[in-house]
């Protein structure tokens, strides 16, 4: 997970995050955010493919985005508690894990579209 994009909502002109990891591999998407103490404003992990997520072993809420072939949104899934799971969102392959707020600070909606632009590595 050493790239890193800045995540943008076209639609609405927001930023989602401005420095959010990638996680493609099996492993890295099961384990996504488990055993992390925070999730920093301003940061996120993109899950591909996924289509709900789990917050087993999590330790804060965090709100996600989840997203069609084309980038548009179909999910949302707001101030997620720790222990619990999304429903499967139909037609989503990417899913995007922000800080709890994001979704409406953001005034992310569903039909949105949202962008990425690699920022660097860490």
């Amino acid at each position: 997970m050493d790239e890193h994009f800045r995540v943008l909502n076209d639609t609405r002109g927001t930023v989602l995050a401005e420095r959010a990891a990638r996680a493609r591999d099996a492993w890295g998407r099961f384990r996504g955010l488990m055993l992390t103490a925070e999730l920093p404003p301003g940061h996120g992990l993109v899950l591909e493919p996924c289509a709900s997520i789990h917050m087993f072993f999590m330790r804060y809420s965090i709100d996600v985005v989840f997203l069609g072939r084309d980038s548009t949104v179909v999910g949302l899934a707001a101030a997620i508690k720790p222990w619990r799971m999304t429903r499967f969102f139909r037609g989503a392959r990417t899913a995007v894990e922000l800080p709890s707020g994001t979704i409406e600070h953001s005034g992310t909606a569903l039909g949105d579209t949202l962008s990425f632009s690699q920022v660097g590595r860490a």
